[in-house]
């Protein structure tokens, strides 16, 4: 009997919850909430050092950046903007009373074993496995710190794997949509950022499951890991993770605008920072292999302003007059820079020129024997050859 009603349970609230929203018909995206995962009295996954409240918040705040300075006619909002504690279903209030396009849910990871490393992009869905649940238990398990929780979620109860089967079992109206974006992030986390995936998932989360619109939770990486506690507490590895996110975005917007035809061939649609090389770079200039000795090495920082699927001549005019002008290819796409600078300062100062020419996303790279490399192994290697 119990069983009985336990399935009609299920099946009804399955059944409301699939009439919350419509399926979303030729959105336009115009306004995005950025939530920053936890704050504070609710500190979520502790590193050895680090606090997953302040990592998300950095990366949730550097992701609003580049859209706002990319897409200025979009209007990015935040659950959060400081160290302070919002209620999972006050988050989701916020998405929906500002008929936001897009719901984005910044985290980080941890697990038992400090060797286990990798990104995730999680979208409201059912749990498939022991591990999903455990990661959805883990992330709604913020509502204990709110008053009043029973009410808010009635009576849902996090630390109840039935509870959270049941949950997961809430129909998605968004789910294409939000796999979709999830896919993106995902490929540009592996391609273009050079860290470890370990998928697109779905679990029932309480941050995702009320708000009407397409959404993710990304956990960035695992601080219970060190290295990736090193990587995600440092500006350039923050800087490198808000970039795939918004490059992802970037993809989703023109793929739900309509605009997934287009080209950028006289600029770049990457932010102005991206500290990790990619990973099948193939330079124009050589193809030598390079080994990383410190000694005698050719480091230099170029400003990269401009893409093209097509090859350009150095000297075309859509370059503006730019001086010393290169080019490397990568994934068959050319990529043009500017300047040959032996140190990252002078780089940054051409960057402000070449910004100031119209180039409003460019930004710094570096290579070593003319093999694309971060702009922070280049200056970790020019202090080694000083030494």
């Amino acid at each position: 009997m119990k069983r009985i009603v336990l399935f009609f349970v299920v099946m009804s609230l399955g059944i409301l919850f699939s009439f919350r929203a419509e399926k979303p018909k030729g959105i336009v995206i115009r306004k995005v909430v950025i939530d920053a995962g936890h704050g504070g009295h609710d500190p979520g996954a502790l590193g050895k050092s680090a606090k997953e409240k302040d990592v998300a918040l950095a990366i949730a705040l550097k992701l609003g950046n580049f859209i706002k300075t990319n897409f200025p006619e979009i209007e990015v909002i935040y659950t959060r903007k400081t160290d302070v504690f919002v209620e999972l279903y006050n988050r989701a209030k916020i998405a929906n009373e500002s008929h936001a396009n897009l719901f984005i849910s910044i985290h980080c990871n941890s697990a038992k074993t400090t060797t286990v490393s990798g990104t995730e992009t999680w979208v409201m869905g059912l749990n498939k496995s022991a591990a999903n649940l455990d990661v959805a238990k883990k992330e709604n398990s913020s509502i204990l710190l709110e008053s009043n929780y029973t009410a808010q979620y009635d009576g849902f109860d996090p630390n109840s794997p039935e509870a959270n089967i049941i949950f997961s079992l809430f129909q998605n109206a968004y789910l294409d949509q939000s796999l979709e974006f999830a896919t993106k992030i995902q490929k540009q986390f592996t391609e273009r950022a050079g860290r470890g995936s370990r998928g697109v998932k779905q679990a029932g989360f309480l941050v995702l499951y009320k708000t009407t619109m397409p959404g993710v939770l990304v956990e960035t990486g695992f601080i219970s890991n060190p290295a990736e506690e090193a990587f995600l507490t440092s500006e350039s590895g923050q800087s490198v993770i808000a970039s795939a996110i918004y490059r992802a975005f970037k993809q989703y917007k023109d793929m739900v605008d309509g605009n997934h035809g287009a080209e950028q061939d006289s600029g770049t649609e990457e932010p102005q920072v991206q500290d990790t090389p990619p990973q099948d770079t193939v330079v124009v200039h050589t193809d030598k292999p390079v080994k990383h000795d410190a000694s005698a090495q050719e480091i230099f920082f170029r400003v990269q302003f401009a893409t093209s699927s097509k090859q350009k001549p150095l000297n075309s005019p859509d370059f503006k007059g730019l001086s010393e002008i290169k080019m490397y290819v990568q994934n068959n796409v050319f990529k043009y820079t500017s300047g040959n600078f032996t140190t990252l300062e002078d780089a940054v100062k051409q960057q402000a020129e070449v910004q100031n020419k119209g180039f409003k996303d460019a930004f710094v790279v570096a290579f070593l024997n003319e093999e694309r490399i971060s702009p922070s192994e280049a200056v970790k290697l020019l202090s080694q050859q000083k030494k």
